[in-house]
């Protein structure tokens, strides 16, 4: 298992670095206020409109950075930091959030295959630690061992999918939400910039998560391999 924490310490403290660079961005261009003087509300309604969205509310959640579009109550939830502030990193998000409503209302292929998958993946995730776990105990000493841990490695192997798969919903979200805020002139330069650079550091969040679980699987496919030998 040294393989294992190995692994996780990496990931951590490079997860850690990028968290830690995404607030600094995220402070730094929150003082940036926007010469249209719109808050990120209001900046999220005018994209739903000018997308044709009519039937997606724009909300205010409790929290930091705890910015999500919810499909199911068809809602963008903006936080606090977010939904009455009128900076440059609210209008980022702002857009960026809107930018899933799109993708929604559009039917983009990797949304839906992702939205599919979600309720699949949370049961898999679950388990997957605990079934790897007994995989491991028994793997040398039970001829179950192996079977229970390559059960472990597929339920785990689907929360990596699951995380390869969000990387183009984020990405494409970004691209329409600075394509919006260009077009439509929304942002001085400066603050484009700004805007751009946030959701440059957010979306690498998820790369660091899913480059961490790819490889831990490996991680675990090596032993499963090795114990075969």
């Amino acid at each position: 298992m040294i393989g294992y924490y190995l692994i996780a310490g990496i990931m951590f403290i490079v997860s850690l670095y990028v968290s830690n660079k995404l607030k600094s961005k995220f402070k730094k261009y929150s003082k940036m206020h926007l010469q249209n003087g719109m808050s990120g509300k209001e900046i999220a309604e005018k994209m739903l409109r000018d997308n044709g969205i009519h039937d997606v509310k724009v909300i205010s959640t409790p929290g930091m950075l705890s910015d999500h579009y919810n499909p199911s109550k068809r809602t963008v939830n903006l936080s606090e930091g977010v939904y009455s502030q009128r900076n440059a990193a609210a209008a980022a998000v702002a857009a960026h959030e809107c930018g899933h409503a799109v993708q929604h209302a559009k039917s983009y292929g990797w949304l839906k295959m992702r939205s599919a998958l979600v309720p699949v993946v949370s049961v898999a995730s679950n388990l997957s630690q605990w079934v790897i776990l007994a995989g491991l105990v028994l793997l040398y000493t039970s001829t179950l061992g192996p079977t229970i841990f390559f059960i472990g490695i597929i339920l785990f192997g689907m929360g990596t999918l699951f995380s390869f798969i969000t990387l183009p919903v984020e990405y494409d979200a970004s691209n329409r939400a600075l394509a919006w805020l260009e077009t439509e002139n929304m942002l001085t330069r400066q603050e484009h910039d700004a805007a751009k650079d946030s959701l440059k550091w957010a979306a690498r969040t998820y790369v660091v998560a899913a480059l961490g679980s790819l490889a831990t699987l490996l991680y675990f496919i090596g032993i499963f391999m090795g114990s075969r030998d």
